[in-house]
C-alpha cells in the first residue's frame, strides 16, 4: 500500500492535472505531477504508482518507458467517460486499473487498497512479455519465421523444407536471430517467444 500512497500523475490538461492533485492531496496521497511520459522520462521514478491520463497513445509510450527502465510500476489509466474498447485496450496494454475522472471515492480507496498486491501479480510478468516482445520485433519476419519452427520442434532441414529455403540459410538466419534477441543458445530463444506470446507454450 505504500507504493499507492506515491503517485505519478502523468496529464497533459493543466487544470484536470492541478484537479487531480489537490483531490489525491486531501486523501492523503503524495502526488508527483508530470505533463508528459516524455517529461517523467527525465525523471524515472524508482517506486510509486503510474496514474496516467488515457489520451491514446500515452499507455504505449508508457509501457515502452517501463520497459526501458527495466522496473515495472504499477499503472492505473484515467480518462472522461470512458469507453468500455479503452479500457479493455489499457489493461491490455498493461494498466492494473482505471478509473473514471471525476474519481469515485470508493473506486479510488479500493485501488489504493489493492494496487500493490495486484502490481505484484501481472508485474512481472508484464515487465518479462513486454521486453520480450521487444526484442522479438528487432527480427525480420524471416527470422520470426525460423524461431517459430525452432520452438515448434523442427530440425533446420525441416524448417528449410517449410520455407522453402536451404538448411544453411536457415542456420544463418538462427544464428542472426539469437545474436539479436541476446539468447545465448536454442531454449533461451525459445523462452523468449513464448514470454512475447509469438509462439504458446505447448507449441513444442
Amino acid at each position: 500500500m505504500d507504493s499507492a500512497r506515491h503517485i505519478i500523475l502523468v496529464d497533459g490538461d493543466l487544470r484536470r492535472r492541478a484537479a487531480i492533485s489537490h483531490y489525491l492531496s486531501g486523501r492523503g496521497v503524495h502526488v508527483e505531477p508530470f505533463e508528459t511520459v516524455a517529461e517523467l522520462g527525465g525523471h524515472w521514478p524508482r517506486q510509486g504508482l503510474i496514474m496516467i491520463h488515457d489520451n491514446g497513445t500515452a499507455i504505449v509510450q508508457l509501457t515502452e518507458q517501463l520497459v526501458q527502465s527495466g522496473n515495472w510500476l504499477p499503472v492505473v489509466a484515467f480518462g472522461e467517460k470512458p469507453a468500455p474498447r479503452r479500457i479493455v485496450e489499457a489493461v491490455l496494454g498493461g494498466a492494473i486499473d482505471y478509473l473514471a475522472w471525476p474519481f469515485d471515492d470508493a473506486e479510488l480507496d479500493h485501488m489504493l487498497m489493492t494496487a500493490d498486491d495486484r502490481a505484484e501479480n501481472v508485474g512481472h510478468a508484464r515487465l518479462r512479455e513486454a521486453v520480450a516482445r521487444s526484442r522479438i520485433e528487432r527480427l525480420t519476419q524471416r527470422e520470426r519465421e525460423v524461431l517459430v519452427g525452432m520452438a515448434a520442434g523442427h530440425s533446420n532441414r525441416s524448417i528449410a523444407e517449410q520455407l522453402a529455403i536451404s538448411p544453411r540459410t536457415v542456420e544463418i538466419h538462427r544464428a542472426k536471430m539469437l545474436t539479436k534477441i541476446g539468447a545465448a543458445h536454442t531454449s533461451e530463444a525459445i523462452r523468449v517467444a513464448i514470454e512475447a506470446a509469438l509462439v504458446r507454450e505447448t507449441s513444442h
